[in-house]
Order: structure tokens, then C-alpha cells, then sequence
């Protein structure tokens, strides 16, 4: 993290701050608000931080889990460290440490505990050694407990503090219009002192949804998201954010309530250390997911949701008539706020964020066309009591293996020209363990587990990911391409994640492309041919008198049409 980067607008005193969180827990609370609250979220932020400098254009990411490449020698967390420094070291400075809490399911996302290390992984002192030489993301797991979190034992035992943080089933109400993001059950039974209650659980019977509707619970979630900054973490993403507050009646998504507490933890995290970083995690469609920004008042990042299943659908398709058509939709956004952009996750390749912006039919071939390459689906449970795709359980690595005409020998150039876009589109690339190293499906993890997840989640053994680079493996050759690319990439100041970001109208639907450019830089002509079929495009303009790829090193000479091979990416600078 060298180099000279600006510094984040200047924070309010300590009376406008006392003053703007007040606001917000009016807004939030309305009658029950009282300046008790407001003392509270004071006394929790008085120690504070030095500032965070601002993002540029060296800044990638990588996602993880804190055992994703393991070795026998040493704790998770050691291994995460010594294999990014030895392979990463000038490619990464972002690492998105997916929960490395204690946990009872969902590889981490029912936390037992929001206050300690798993210590399978290591411990504070390691992530706090992996901050002083990274920015580190770190998950609040903001929507719900593990049903064996300290808060739920005490719900059941109906005694403080949890008898009133989570929320009962009201008999008579009805509950129809809820959002649905898994087929299981929206309650569940448990027993507790009081006899047997009904609480509700949105992503399953592990993982029991906090009642924000009492403050106590929005106070210890501020509290342990300043232990977290505390510690060094710099990325605070919000995890299932959208579902956070519940009112009857209404489908309990992106309620009013909800965005304002985003506003208000930004305010606080902002206050406690400047340059500290919210991100909401909303696997939603396009609008309903930019919404998170606010009014530059909200989210300081959110992720490109649609652009992992828009890359996927242009290029099993060959056509980018619909990236296009979304990428000019892209808001224009002020300088401390931008994009994470990436094309693979945990959690697969969300089908929700293309909503009103694919055919219905093409989601369906898409869908069918990811299980001929040994993908699988999540499902959702809609209003009506029917069921649909929510996401494509499936690595980047074998998602890329063929079109909609079946397999095919592209694989591999159609992984990195989805790569390139989405690493110099505007915002802040962020790259999945598992599609950096271009992993395949983990069907016998799958087996093991039952959940289609796995799929995506496998736990690789160094030793073994170090052998196949010994040879001339797809997973070696794209590796160190990608490296590669990630070193031109953060030597572009055009990629800064504010510079301006313009779509290309191009001359053949297979071609995608963009300007990139701010004042005080070269313009970047990105353009990639998502088909598998070569194809051209006009030099741009006859002032110019000559073109460079940066990527293939290729001098453009003025002419009628420069060339693209399938699935080829140009990084042009034209002089």
C-alpha cells in the first residue's frame, strides 16, 4: 500500500455527529426514539482512529475463506498469509476474509460468536498482523445468529440479554407477502421456557433473524462492528442486508428502517475511523440493489450484482446486446462511493439480478446450459407458492466451459476476457480464491455436505495447488495470466475506481466495450469479443494516428478495422 492517494472528505465534530445520529434514530425508532440511544452510540465511538487513505487504482481484492488453501505446518491464517505474500504480493492488497467467527452452519454465516477468532483458523493477532500489511473485509452477519449465539440460549431460557432480540410468529398474521430467498420454512419451532415458540428464521432453522425493532440489538451491533474496525478491519460488508427489518404486512425488503440504519452505521463507522468502508451485501435486482447508495449518504460500495450473471449469459450466448444495454444504465456516482465488481462468490452466480433484464427464456437456457456442465441450481420460494432459480451453484472454471451450443475447446480464453471486463470496469475488482485459481466443481464436497454450495467452497491443500503449477495445466496457464493482467491493470490511472467509465457503441453484438478516462490520464479503449468467431471494429477516428494493446503488447496501426480473436480482450491506448 505504497504510493500517494488522496485523503476521504473531513468528518463531522463530535456535536454534528451526536446531532446526525439523533436524526437518524428518530427516523428509525419514531416514537420509542430516545436520547438514551444516542448516548449510547456516543460512549461506543469516543475512542477513534486514524484516518484511511483513499482507494486508486492499485486496489484489488481477493475473497477467501480463512482455510481456503490449507497446509499441515501451520494455522489457516498463517498459510492465508504466507501464500499471498509469496504469490500475490504485487497483484492483492484487499482481502475479503469470508467469516472467521465461530460458527454452527453455513461455512460461517450462523456465527456462535461475533467476538472471537475460530480459533481452527488462528486469532486476533493474526488478522490483526494480515491488516498492517492488507485492507482486510470482514463480514457483520447483521440479519441473524446461530441458533447457539449466547443471545438465542438466553431466548430460550427467556431471560436478558435475548428474550426480546428475535422475532415470534403472530398467530392470525399473515405472512404471504414476505420475501422468500430459500424454500425453507420462514419459522420454526423451537422449545423454550415459556413452552414451545415459533421464531423467524429467513435462511434456515440455524441462522434466527434479530429483532431491530429493539435498540439493544442495532446498539451490540454498532459495538461489535468497532471491534472489528478496532482490529483493522477496513471493509465492513453487510451481510443479507436487505431483510434486516421486519414490519407485517409488507414483503420485509429494503424496508425504509433498513436503509436508514445502513446510513446510520456508516455514520458511525466514518466518525470512528475516516476512509472505513460499508458495503451492503444485496443479491437483488439492478435497481432494488443500487438503491444502497442513497443519496451519497448510504453504502460507500455495493456490489455489481449483475454483472457475474450478464458476463456469463454475453458470453454462453455470444452476445453482449444486453450487457450493453444494462452497463449504459450505470449510475454516475460521487467520488467516495463506487463498485465491487467481481464474477464469482461463495455463494454462487445470483439469477435474481437479472430480473427485467433478460428474457425470461434465455435465464432458463442459461440455467440449463450451467447443469450440462456439472452446475446446480439454489432455489427460491416465490409469493404464490411456486419455485424459482435464486442461483447457479457453479465454479467460474466450469461455467466457462462451453455456449449454448455445448462444450467446446474456448474455455480458458472465454475465463480471462470475462475476467479482463470485469476488472477494468468501474469500481474495485475483487477475485474469488476459487476463480483465481480457476478451480473446478467440488461435486464430492457436494456429496459430503448436501448443499449445493460446496460446490464453489472447497478447501485446497497448498501443496497440491503448487503441484499443478509445475505443469502445463489450464489452472497454471490462467493463474499466472491473470496475474498478469491484474499487474497492467494497477499501472493504469485510467482505472482508477472514479475515473470516468463511457460504453462503446460498437459495430457487431459480439463485441463489448468502454472508455475509461479522467483529466489527467490516457484514455483506455476496453473492448472484448464475447463470440467465437473473430471480428473487427473500426479504427476509432482518422486524427488518431496510432493504437497500443497493453494487453497482447500489439501496435495498432491506423486502417479500416482492428481485429479481435474469439473471446479476445484490448486494453487500447490510441496517441
Amino acid at each position: 500500500m505504497t504510493g500517494q492517494r488522496g485523503s476521504y472528505r473531513i468528518v463531522p465534530d463530535t456535536a454534528s455527529f451526536s446531532s446526525v445520529i439523533g436524526q437518524r434514530l428518530q427516523r428509525i425508532y419514531k416514537e420509542e426514539f430516545s436520547e438514551i440511544l444516542v448516548n449510547r452510540i456516543m460512549a461506543l465511538s469516543a475512542e477513534r482512529y486514524p484516518s484511511w487513505s483513499h482507494w486508486d487504482e492499485r486496489d484489488i481484492m481477493l475473497i477467501t475463506y480463512g482455510n481456503s488453501v490449507r497446509s499441515e505446518q501451520e494455522l489457516p491464517l498463517e498459510t492465508l498469509s504466507r501464500f499471498v505474500y509469496s504469490h500475490l504480493r504485487e497483484t492483492i492488497n484487499c482481502i475479503h476474509i469470508l467469516p472467521f467467527f465461530p460458527y454452527t452452519s453455513d461455512d460461517g454465516f450462523a456465527v456462535s460468536d461475533y467476538e472471537k477468532v475460530n480459533p481452527t483458523l488462528g486469532s486476533w493477532e493474526h488478522i490483526e498482523v494480515l491488516s498492517r500489511n492488507y485492507y482486510l473485509m470482514a463480514d457483520l452477519v447483521i440479519n441473524h445468529v446461530s441458533s447457539a449465539h449466547p443471545w438465542f440460549i438466553n431466548y430460550l431460557k427467556q431471560v436478558s440479554p435475548g428474550r426480546d432480540y428475535f422475532i415470534e410468529n403472530k398467530t392470525g398474521f399473515d405472512y404471504s407477502m414476505v420475501a422468500r430467498p430459500r424454500t425453507s420454512a420462514l419459522f420454526t419451532e423451537f422449545e423454550t421456557a415459556a413452552g414451545p415458540k415459533q421464531v423467524w428464521t429467513t435462511f434456515g432453522p440455524d441462522q434466527v433473524d434479530l429483532n431491530f425493532s429493539n435498540p439493544d440489538v442495532l446498539i451490540e451491533m454498532i459495538r461489535i462492528m468497532i471491534l472489528y474496525i478496532s482490529k483493522g478491519v477496513r471493509f465492513i460488508r453487510l451481510d443479507a442486508i436487505a431483510y434486516l427489518w421486519k414490519c407485517l404486512g409488507t414483503v420485509c425488503l429494503h424496508m425504509d428502517e433498513t436503509h436508514e440504519i445502513v446510513k446510520l452505521l456508516r455514520d458511525v463507522a466514518s466518525y470512528v475511523r475516516p476512509g472505513t468502508i460499508i458495503i451492503t451485501e444485496t443479491n437483488v435486482p439492478n435497481r432494488e440493489n443500487w438503491s444502497y447508495f442513497g443519496n451519497n449518504d448510504e453504502a460507500h460500495m455495493v456490489y455489481q450484482f449483475s454483472l457475474p450473471p450478464l458476463l456469463l449469459h454475453s458470453v454462453f450466448f455470444g452476445n453482449s446486446r444486453f450487457l450493453t444495454a444494462w452497463a449504459q444504465q450505470i449510475p454516475e456516482i460521487p467520488a467516495d462511493q463506487t463498485f465491487l465488481n467481481y464474477t464469482s462468490s461463495h455463494d454462487g452466480i445470483g439469477v435474481r439480478p437479472l430480473e427485467g433484464l433478460v428474457p425470461a427464456n434465455e435465464i432458463s437456457a442459461l440455467v440449463s446450459g450451467m447443469a450440462s456442465f456439472g452446475g446446480l441450481t439454489g432455489m427460491k420460494m416465490n409469493t404464490n407458492g411456486s419455485r424459482s432459480p435464486y442461483e447457479l451453484n457453479i465454479t467460474w472454471y466450469d461455467a466457462m466451459q462451453g455456449t449454448f451450443r455445448g462444450r467446446d475447446d474456448y474455455g480458458e480464453q472465454r475465463f480471462l476476457t470475462t475476467q479482463a471486463i470485469m476488472m477494468s470496469m468501474k469500481g474495485i475488482p475483487a477475485f474469488y480464491i476459487h476463480s483465481l485459481l480457476a478451480t473446478p466443481n467440488n461435486l464430492k464436497g457436494v456429496a459430503v455436505t448436501g448443499h449445493p454450495r460446496t460446490i464453489n467452497r472447497a478447501v485446497l491443500e497448498e501443496k497440491e495447488v503448487l503441484l499443478g503449477w509445475e505443469t502445463d495445466s489450464p489452472q497454471r496457464r490462467i493463474f499466472f495470466e491473470l496475474v498478469r493482467l491484474i499487474k497492467i491493470r494497477r499501472n493504469i490511472r485510467a482505472f482508477h475506481p472514479d475515473c470516468r467509465q463511457e460504453i462503446l457503441e460498437t459495430n457487431s453484438n459480439a463485441l463489448f466495450g468502454f472508455r475509461r478516462a479522467d483529466g489527467d490520464s490516457k484514455e483506455i479503449y476496453c473492448v472484448s469479443n464475447l463470440g467465437s468467431k473473430e471480428v473487427s471494429m473500426p479504427f476509432p477516428a482518422k486524427k488518431i494516428k496510432k493504437g497500443y494493446d497493453l494487453i497482447s503488447e500489439e501496435k495498432i496501426a491506423p486502417g479500416d478495422h482492428i481485429l479481435f480473436k474469439p473471446y479476445q480482450t484490448r486494453w487500447i491506448q490510441f496517441l
